[in-house]
């Protein structure tokens, strides 16, 4: 039967190509996703699933099925503000914007499920999120999938699932899934070391922030190695310094911007503190700081429950030795705040093609399209058989 639902996505491969190629080629940012979602509105609607719009400003709610246990299947929409490289037909047609996280496969294949599960009867119903702003924050600090939350699209909802296309470790053909945590919660900070300037042939009468901030940055990159229990996932990155704007003059200030990632709470609190502590070295050097850690997504834990029931159907779909477990790793996903609301689970599905690594967030990011049907294929029977199993 799995196999026959794999053979039926087989059957939609250039629909859901399409979709994805359209959806690629007019690429939009975080809660500008209009054309996006006027797509899947139309998408929905064609199929005779009920549609509700402008959730959380630019997602799309789709609602298919009678009353009964509810599972949700959730699809990100947003792409990067990065100009694209690729030389292919269904090349952005934005300039300086991209999908080079694979937002547009996730697109596609959800609505491959929903043309799937339009034609059938089924025993409870499938919520189809279509979420903005996976990938930026709006002015309060909150992702597309809080919105979504905030927004009711999560009410009544027993489970959720996702997928994550993988072009960097997992071959087409292959999935990953195990239960536990996947993806690091992300905290992000901005500091800014206080000196005082002075010309650069007399430093002795300032306090130069540029050497205060190397300073900082020893005692910053040693919190992980030297304060945090070596058993714990913990790290400190810092992506950006500025200070200074001539080769002659001393400036007043040095400002940095970083993140921090961890899986568990009590880590995630004694990171911050270790932080502020680093920066107060700031301070023992004659200078001053100013620190602001801006809280963000949480840990994407998997569900056992759920991931044992994608993992039970990737095995007969695919076959044993093509479902890879899936190890944590320190990049964050705001699908956590949805598996927050009920069990969830997401397994990266395999992009990669002949071996070669497309990495995210890389401006020669791409997919192999033989995946999409696959993807399709595993959320539709996960979905039939968690509400089987709810119904009976």
């Amino acid at each position: 039967m799995f196999n026959d639902m794999l053979k039926r996505a087989e059957e939609l491969k250039s629909e859901v190509v399409r979709l994805r190629r359209a959806i690629h080629s007019h690429p939009e940012l975080g809660f500008e996703e209009v054309k996006t979602a006027a797509l899947v509105a139309q998408t929905l609607d064609s199929l005779g699933i009920t549609v509700r719009t402008e959730v959380a400003k630019t997602g799309v709610v789709g609602y298919l099925g009678s009353e009964g246990p509810a599972v949700a299947i959730r699809a990100d929409m947003d792409a990067l503000p990065i100009q694209e490289l690729n030389e292919v037909s269904y090349k952005s047609q934005v300039p300086g914007v991209m999908h080079a996280c694979g937002h547009d496969a996730h697109v596609a294949v959800a609505l491959g499920v929903a043309m799937l599960l339009a034609e059938r009867e089924l025993p409870g119903q499938v919520r189809f999120l279509f979420q903005p702003s996976e990938e930026r924050q709006d002015a309060e600090g909150n992702t597309g999938a809080g919105r979504m939350v905030e927004e009711g699209a999560m009410d009544g909802v027993e489970a959720i699932i996702a997928l994550h296309v993988d072009s960097k470790t997992t071959d087409t053909g292959f999935i990953r899934i195990s239960a536990g945590p996947v993806f690091a919660a992300l905290d992000t900070f901005n500091a800014t070391i206080k000196g005082e300037g002075c010309h650069a042939a007399s430093p002795h009468l300032g306090r130069d922030p540029i050497f205060i901030a190397g300073q900082v940055i020893g005692a910053v990159h040693g919190i992980v190695s030297r304060h945090i229990d070596p058993m714990k996932h913990a790290l400190i990155s810092i992506g950006a310094i500025h200070g200074g704007t001539t080769a002659n003059v001393i400036p007043s200030e040095v400002t940095l911007e970083g993140t921090i990632r961890s899986f568990q709470e009590e880590t995630r609190q004694q990171l911050r503190t270790e932080l502020d502590r680093a920066f107060q070295v700031a301070r023992t050097l004659g200078g001053d700081y100013r620190l602001t850690i801006k809280q963000g997504e949480p840990p994407t834990i998997n569900d056992e429950t759920v991931s044992e029931l994608v993992r039970e159907v990737a095995i007969d779909v695919l076959g044993e030795e093509r479902v890879l477990p899936m190890e944590p790793e320190m990049g964050s996903e705001d699908f956590g705040i949805l598996a927050r609301e009920a069990p969830g689970a997401m397994f990266y599905l395999g992009t990669r093609k002949d071996g070669e690594k497309r990495l995210a967030h890389n401006p020669h990011f791409d997919i192999d399209e033989e995946a999409l049907p696959i993807g399709v294929a595993l959320l539709a029977q996960s979905v039939l058989t968690y509400l089987t199993s709810a119904a009976n």
